[in-house]
């Protein structure tokens, strides 16, 4: 799936006739889903979030747009949040299968159509500007709607799209295309904005990826660092958590937790639980879930509004409640058993994939967190860990997608072909699903040889309580990369091009061998390893 993440930014936080008027329309637009209506009152503003593939997002994109057009009159609109129109900003982020480039021709053609039909005035920003100062959305919307009219009349800042006079009741909006945001606010044990500022200035002031303000949201009774993190490789939620609270401390100030406004993707809380979790002498490659509850405790995420991860992390959103990774283990196991193609061999080589990797994942960090680890093992497992737990979630994904792609083949096979046009159709719809259902179990064999050298440092790295759990994850990988192989040369006689089918074989032919060759070496070293730890418990009782 190609998918487009939009954030739309509307100037209007408080009439929720006008929010849910913009909501609906972009809900209408087909392969669009609306995922997140944040309504603000004291900022005066609505982010909302949706995806879609692109040309879904684009045409949902305009008719928010033309929503909000139609019914806020920034004329009559007064805010804590800077502004310069009812639209004010509409980001284009790429989520999966889709560049940034591709995004960037997305702006540029929403900029051209909502300046031709709604004469609204454009300026392109971040990666979709078209001259390097128009690159800073605070420099685009510097002045904000008061000062557009004399704004617009500067050669240098004519628009991009549209004409460059004031639109007096839409104002002008910014449209862009640009990595994942996050809009973050933390809180401060005082209502005075002027601390706000303070600490704001402070942080603006340390040269990081954060745009930074201060103000104070009467609702929540206290004054708020607002931040915008524009770069989550660079900066995290916890390095502008942490940042805050130490300038605050500095300052005589506390604080008392923070908020997230919007989605955010899932990395950026997993990469805030890891790095409370090593601050506490902890592994960080613990579950998905034991670092979303770290962060989510630490950042305090909870402390002025409710705050659900399931509905707050954008992946989580777009999960399906039906899929057989949710299943009890009794639930799942039934599936396989019962008299249907799916679940099969593929999902369950997944399954063994992920059992395997997150042993390996158990042993790396039980083995960090023995009492006296040097410095250096826990430096040499640290990035051990986390990659193991990240190798046994995208394992335990393809328990669903080996399923969809065999429903794939099905599907494709059950098409017409009366004619010799809908013969044809078939043909190429049972080549592509084939293809599909070829490459899934293959993408999960090309995953295995990282997880296997993992196995071979935890062998001579790892704690020895926990050889035989190294054993197992041996053989749990053994039997995935056995059964992955299995399936994929079951799907390649479906395809038409040999020469394509001949490669993926050798490929996959490659990649079984030399895991089972390494995974061998590391089960003969863990017998071995076990062996002599029985002899020794024996000899020593006699």
């Amino acid at each position: 799936m190609r998918l487009v993440e939009c954030v739309p930014n509307f100037s209007d936080g408080r009439n929720r006739e006008v929010i849910d008027a913009i909501a609906a329309a972009i809900a209408a637009v087909d392969g669009a889903t609306l995922l997140d209506v944040d309504p603000g009152a004291g900022a005066h503003r609505t982010v909302v979030t949706f995806v879609g593939e692109p040309e879904a997002a684009l045409e949902a994109g305009f008719q928010a747009i033309r929503t909000a057009a139609e019914r806020i009159d920034m004329r009559r609109h007064r805010g804590e949040h800077p502004r310069m129109g009812a639209t004010d900003v509409f980001p284009f982020v790429p989520v999966a299968g889709v560049t940034m480039a591709e995004c960037v021709q997305l702006a540029r053609r929403l900029g051209a159509r909502v300046a031709k039909e709604l004469g609204i005035p454009v300026y392109l920003y971040e990666q979709a500007a078209t001259r390097p100062q128009r690159r800073s959305l605070a420099d685009v919307r510097a002045g904000e709607y008061e000062g557009l009219a004399a704004k617009l009349r500067d050669p240098a800042w004519k628009p991009d799209f549209g004409p460059a006079k004031l639109n007096p009741r839409s104002g002008a909006t910014a449209i862009g295309a640009r990595k994942f945001l996050a809009a973050y606010n933390v809180d401060l044990n005082t209502a005075e904005r002027k601390y706000a500022v303070r600490v704001a200035k402070r942080v603006r002031e340390l040269g990081l990826p954060i745009r930074a303000i201060g103000w104070v949201i009467p609702e929540y009774r206290c004054a708020q660092v607002s931040m915008n993190l524009i770069d989550l490789d660079r900066a995290g939620l916890h390095d502008a958590f942490d940042a805050c609270e130490r300038i605050a401390g500095e300052l005589g100030l506390r604080v008392t937790g923070s908020e997230l406004v919007g989605l955010v993707p899932e990395r950026a809380l997993l990469d805030a639980g890891r790095h409370y979790l090593r601050r506490m002498g902890r592994s960080p490659g613990a579950p998905h879930e034991e670092l979303l509850e770290t962060a989510v405790r630490t950042l305090g995420l909870g402390d002025v509004a409710p705050f659900d991860p399931q509905q707050r992390i954008v992946e989580r959103r777009l999960l399906r409640a039906d899929r057989l990774a949710a299943l009890s283990l009794e639930g799942f196991a039934a599936r396989l058993g019962a008299v249907t193609p799916t679940p099969g061999g593929g999902s369950a080589a997944a399954l063994a994939a992920s059992c395997g990797s997150a042993l390996a994942a158990m042993v790396a960090g039980l083995t960090y967190e023995q009492q006296g680890a040097a410095p250096e093992l826990r430096a040499e497992l640290d990035p051990l860990a986390v990659a193991a737990q990240e190798a046994a979630r995208t394992a335990l994904r393809g328990v669903d997608e080996d399923a969809a792609a065999y429903e794939s083949v099905r599907a494709a096979s059950r098409l017409p072909r009366r004619t010799p046009e809908e013969t044809a159709a078939r043909a190429a719809a049972l080549d592509a699903a084939n293809r599909r259902a070829a490459q899934t179990p293959l993408a999960l064999l090309a995953a295995l040889p990282q997880v296997v050298e993992t196995l071979e440092t935890l062998v001579r790295r790892g704690h020895p309580a926990c050889t035989s759990d190294v054993l197992a994850a041996a053989a749990l990988v053994v039997a995935a990369a056995d059964a992955a192989h299995a399936n994929v040369l079951a799907n390649l006689p479906g395809i038409g091009d040999r020469r394509w089918t001949a490669r993926q074989r050798g490929r996959a032919d490659s990649l079984r061998r030399a895991v089972l060759r390494r995974a061998a070496a590391v089960a003969a070293r863990a017998r071995r390893m076990l062996a002599a730890a029985a002899g020794s418990r024996k000899g020593g009782g006699g």
